[in-house]
């Protein structure tokens, strides 16, 4: 799918026909988009706001990857469970998080599997959009801790990998 005016036209259009949303966040191939209702001059009407960065080519565009090294607060208890090797897969939003592209097919990683930084570990759905979640990182999958099909808060544990 290419992010154009179109689908950003779109993407306006629904959040301006929708009565119980305000706003919505995009952020697809590097190109993040905001859009917030806000009071027209009356006070009554709510027109769209919308903000962005500008968009970078394609080519140029680095996948989104929310990664965490173990740090010093490991042992407080910030970063339960990881050893000094691995490295956590968060959650960059909240959605329903899936293991395989669809139901019936193979997972995208297993448990002991060795995975490229730019392998898909997993899904995560908003809003009838799907959102590649890759490793970001060469190494061995150690743990897969989101459930298939359940929701996933911000920042929230989908895989710990070990490097290497």
């Amino acid at each position: 799918m290419e992010l154009t005016h179109k689908v950003v036209r779109d993407i306006v259009g629904m959040l301006d026909d929708a009565q119980h949303l305000d706003e919505i966040e995009l952020v697809f191939a590097g190109f993040r988009l905001h859009v917030r209702r806000s009071p027209g001059v009356d006070g009554g009407a709510r027109a769209p706001a919308v903000s962005h960065p500008p968009v970078t080519h394609a080519a140029q565009a680095k996948p989104q990857v929310a990664l965490q090294a173990p740090t010093a607060s490991a042992a407080s208890g910030g970063d339960i469970g990881l050893a000094e090797d691995e490295v956590a897969v968060f959650a960059p939003m909240i959605g329903t998080f899936y293991h395989a592209a669809s139901p019936g097919d193979k997972p995208f990683v297993g448990v002991g599997q060795r995975v490229k930084a730019d392998d898909t570990i997993g899904v995560i759905e908003v809003m009838k959009l799907f959102n590649t979640i890759r490793a970001g990182l060469d190494g061995t999958v150690v743990r897969i801790e989101a459930e298939n099909a359940t929701l996933v808060e911000y920042n929230q544990r989908l895989v710990v990998i070990r490097k290497g």
